[in-house]
């Protein structure tokens, strides 16, 4: 870490380090006297007083005319030592020159300090270094080659934040340092001189096709981030790697790469947290590790692209999320009814078994918001195409005009690959070239569920037509199936029967598509569902047919592939075996990734070219997130004016501004039961993608009657609730199999959607600062370390405290009650957090422990339903959890719950103050509804009256405690309520 110059403050540079000149050297040696007590690189007036640095085993200083400034360095020095067998060792580093500084930031060039140690690729001899204060919170630090010739992830996939006018280093929250020979970097807090981030641990390696750098982290750090994966929420840190490469992970294992890749990592400290992302979309190692508990590093080794980082200061959890969302973008708002409860299974037999479905919840009881349909659908497994004999047009167009009828929705899933096969999506793409291609000329061929598959090359310039029109075409309301959502999958993309190098796609192909189930006629009567869904001779009622038109099809063909531009990758790389093997569990082995192709097992080979001139190798990570890009194009150009919901399976840094995500194909068992708690938070509190949630009662395997009861209420408190699981032979899970699930399922769903608009509120607030919607308990309480490895208990929102049951055959829970106060849900019994742990018993397996945190007001609908539609018309309640200083706030959005341009909308803000509750907002959305009473929780005596705007209130006070004023207020203007205590 490079320090500030003792002496003269006027010797220090804009960006607070030293600025180097031609008489500036590098040595190294005893440190000065008095050195014992050494913390805090920054501000050294008195070198007998400084104390703090971790590690220490020796000092380098950088001498100058006017003084000198030092750096910690670690046992993993950037010195090389013959002794170590690591081949990285007698890597050089570079050495920083033509240093130029600005109020805003700085540039060098950086040059290979010896001679090049080509491990792993060609060393890079010339880099360009620049450094930009963008905000008074965040530095972006971008190493790249001065050619301009290394990959970059293009804008047009990954737009860069805007750096804030009058930004500057003065004003700046964090700094950043450096050696300039050999090179290194830190971070630090401005204010206390804390360091979050140096390189002087390794030299920095930058080669054709392996970077490596390495930052120092102070011992037990609390590491979050680096998805995706299943592994604890809070990292471990000792001989852990965690390798980011697209893949189709069935059973979401620990320890392995799965579907999508968010490089940022949060790190939080009693002293505050900070964030870290790595911009970079090449197959990674990320390596985490000490040596007897000393020297804790955090090392990036990926297969290419440049290092782009940008450090988010904080200081709060809640503030590196708001900061990191304004790198990434902020999440998109999702519709209203997209909260509802959903449900899904591979494996339906025919429309008639969909629809089976759909009635049995309503006969139950359950509400049931959307219906969703996997490829089951497909005409042998192809993409854009209706099984005539078990999914009909006809049927299909029935079962989704009677969804609407009854304010419910449908959702299908969409595969990339497009089956190889002379039939009109295929046809299409073909003549409008957007499918990847060999070297030869020809498409580049796969295997997925259909047999031998073409992928279309996102980067193509006519492949949004391409996907527009296939949409278009195939769910026209017309003449195909107007769907509401969307739900695209095998997106790594996968490429799961064809071993690398898939050479022989045929051969691969057999046994795909799998054998079709047998066509039957309908086997019983659904009431209320038209004829085609009934036996013959049931009476029903008829709906004309309608079919497909041929005259949506279009057509388009491509002109020549365009001209390689720069940014596009060095020439010369060996694109299918790299010489660094990541940890890629694709791969038969480790060292698969590297000599035996193992990088391109089970997806397309990474030697295929964009139309664009980019390389698989460097974009693979992108395929997923592109593809979702494209389908939410595709879905505003059916409906514009409609918030679409896309649900996705592998994603990328950014993912969230578009769609949604589930976790994956998970099992079902109390172990994914529990990882579908961390996964979720990471997601929605780290990686910006807060529409996300698990396959409730796991996707494969059998589920049991108890996990999956224990699973439907867990379930409603994620953001995503979704019922789905794997085609026979395994057992059905729908809710209404069992009476216990039945009975959880209608217990907890009544709760999430009279919290529907509370949680809406909180999605809102992420859309517009990045505020996450559901909070890790550290999050709320950052000083509190017993909550910085919590995972098993979150925030939905930012009051209403979950505490599932998580052990099989329990009905106990031992939740965490920080130093605060809190309400049950059910009793409002208050528990007085002493920061340590309750048991919570008697909880039986419809049922979940819920409290809400004392100062959080909550607006709640008074009454569920059904359906969202229906639940839109029912009257608020206002709970008033007082906190323990009394007093307590609040907010409740309003829109019309879909529509992406709103006519209006209505933001309230409620606030109690110990003697008087107030609202106060914009009200431009007219909801139909009112506030019915306001519930006030630990008031501690009955008050002698109320009034509400003057006006003499009657004030009821239950044997719990609660205070309940009766009132009925609209949402069109402010007003409050006076209590006399």
């Amino acid at each position: 870490m490079a320090g500030r110059q003792s002496g003269n403050p006027e010797s220090q540079s804009p960006l607070g380090h030293l600025q180097p000149a031609p008489q500036c050297w590098t040595i190294t040696g005893n440190p000065p006297a008095n050195t014992s007590n050494i913390n805090n690189i920054n501000n050294i007036n008195n070198i007998n007083n400084i104390n703090n640095i971790n590690n220490i085993n020796n000092i380098m200083f950088l001498v100058t005319k006017r003084g000198f400034a030092w750096r910690a360095t670690t046992a993993t020095s950037i010195i090389p030592r013959a002794y170590s067998d690591d081949p990285l060792v007698s890597c050089p580093g570079y050495k920083a020159s033509h240093i130029k500084t600005t109020s805003t930031g700085l540039t060098a060039d950086l040059s290979l300090a010896g001679k090049a140690c080509n491990v792993y690729g060609d060393d890079i001899n010339s880099l360009a270094l620049e450094v930009l204060y963008e905000t008074d919170d965040r530095i972006h630090v971008k190493i790249q080659d001065t050619a301009n010739s290394v990959y970059q992830i293009p804008e047009s996939v990954f737009p860069r934040p805007v750096a804030a006018q009058g930004s500057s280093s003065q004003k700046s929250n964090i700094q950043f340092h450096y050696v300039p020979s050999p090179f290194s970097f830190s971070i630090t807090r401005t204010k206390t001189g804390e360091v979050l981030f140096d390189t002087s641990a390794a030299s920095i390696v930058f080669e054709s096709q392996y970077l490596r750098l390495r930052t120092v982290l102070p011992e037990h750090p609390n590491l979050y981030g680096i998805g995706e994966h299943s592994d604890p929420f809070r990292l471990n840190t000792t001989d852990y790697v965690r390798t980011l490469w697209s893949q189709d992970a069935y059973g979401i294992p620990a320890g392995s790469n799965l579907y999508g890749n968010h490089p940022v990592y949060f790190e939080h400290r009693t002293s505050g947290t900070h964030g870290v992302f790595f911009l970079n979309s090449n197959g990674m190692d990320v390596k985490i590790n000490n040596t007897n508990g000393k020297d804790q590093y955090l090392e990036y080794n990926t297969l290419g692209g440049i290092l782009d980082f940008y450090f988010v200061a904080g200081p709060t959890p809640i503030a590196v999320s708001q900061q990191y969302a304004e790198v990434v973008g902020l999440p998109t708002m999702m519709p209203y009814w997209g909260f509802g409860f959903h449900n899904c299974r591979y494996g339906y037999q025919d429309a008639f078994a969909v629809a089976e479905a759909v009635y049995n919840y309503s006969q139950a009881g359950i509400p049931l918001e959307t219906m969703w349909t996997d490829i089951d659908y497909m005409d042998l497994r192809r993409v854009f195409s209706l099984d005539p004999d078990r999914f009909p047009l006809q049927m299909m167009q029935e079962l989704n005009h009677y969804l609407h009828d009854h304010d419910q929705h449908q959702i299908l899933m969409v595969d990339p690959a497009v089956a190889y096969q002379p039939y009109p999506p295929y046809q299409r793409g073909a003549a409008d070239n957007v499918f990847l291609h060999r070297s030869n000329g020809s498409f580049w061929l796969g295997v997925v569920w259909p047999g031998v598959t073409v992928f279309p090359d996102w980067f193509n310039t006519e492949v949004q037509s391409y996907w527009n029109n296939e949409f278009t075409i195939f769910f026209s309301p017309e003449n195909g199936v107007d769907v509401d959502g969307l739900w695209i999958d095998m997106n790594e993309p996968s490429n799961f029967p064809c071993n690398f190098p898939c050479d022989n796609p045929y051969a691969a192909a057999v046994g795909y598509p799998p054998a079709a189930p047998a066509v039957r006629t309908p086997p019983r009567p659904l009431p209320g569902f038209p004829c085609n869904f009934q036996p013959p001779g049931t009476a029903c009622t008829n709906v004309t047919k309608r079919e497909i038109s041929a005259s949506n099809e279009v057509f388009k063909r491509l002109g020549a592939r365009q001209t390689a531009g720069q940014e596009l990758g060095l020439p010369g790389r060996d694109l299918l075996y790299p010489k660094y093997a990541i940890h890629n569990t694709a791969a038969y082995t480790v060292e698969d990734n590297g000599a035996g192709g193992g990088i391109s097992n089970h997806t397309v080979n990474t030697d295929v070219i964009h139309q664009n001139g980019l390389t698989m190798y460097d974009t693979h990570n992108l395929f997923g997130t592109m593809m979702s890009t494209a389908s939410r194009g595709a879905m505003l150009n059916r409906r514009p004016s409609d918030r679409p919901i896309i649900i996705t399976r592998s994603t990328f840094a950014g993912a969230g501004t578009k769609v949604g995500h589930w976790l994956g194909d998970n099992l079902s068992d109390w172990l994914h039961y529990q990882i579908s708690i961390r996964t979720m938070l990471a997601f929605a509190s780290i990686y910006q993608v807060p529409m996300v949630g698990s396959d409730v009662c796991g996707y494969g395997d059998n589920t049991t009657e108890q996990l999956c009861a224990r699973w439907a209420t867990l379930g409603a408190f994620s953001p995503f609730y979704r019922d789905h699981n794997g085609a026979p032979p395994n057992i059905p899970q729908e809710f209404y199999q069992w009476p216990s699930v039945t009975a959880a399922a209608k217990k907890v769903i009544d709760i999430r959607y009279r919290l529907l608009d509370y949680i809406y509120t909180s999605l809102y607030h992420q859309t517009i600062d990045g505020s996450p919607l559901v909070n890790p308990l550290f999050y709320i309480y950052p000083q509190d370390s017993k909550t910085f490895g919590i995972e098993m208990q979150y925030f939905y929102g930012p009051g209403l405290l979950i505490s599932p049951v998580t052990e099989e055959d329990s009905t106990t829970v031992d939740a965490y009650f920080p130093h605060d106060i809190f309400y049950d849900f059910y009793t409002h019994a208050v528990i007085q957090g002493q920061g340590s742990t309750i048991t919570i018993p008697d909880i039986d397996i419809t049922s979940i422990a819920l409290h809400y945190r004392g100062g959080v007001i909550i607006p709640q609908r008074i009454s569920s339903t059904m359906t969202t539609t229906e639940l839109r018309n029912q009257d608020f309640e206002i709970i008033v959890p007082v906190g323990r200083d009394g007093k307590a706030s609040g907010e409740l959005y309003l829109d019309d719950g879909v529509s992406i341009t709103q006519n209006g909308t209505t933001l309230v803000e409620f606030s109690f103050n110990g003697r008087t509750f107030s609202i106060k907002g914009t009200y431009g959305y007219n909801p139909g509804v009112s506030i019915a009473r306001v519930v006030f929780l630990g008031l501690g005596k009955s008050p002698k009256g109320a009034s509400v705007n003057g006006q003499t209130q009657g004030v009821q006070m239950s044997s719990n405690g609660d205070v309940t004023i009766q009132i009925v207020k609209g949402f069109d203007g402010d007003f409050e309520i006076d209590v006399d205590m």
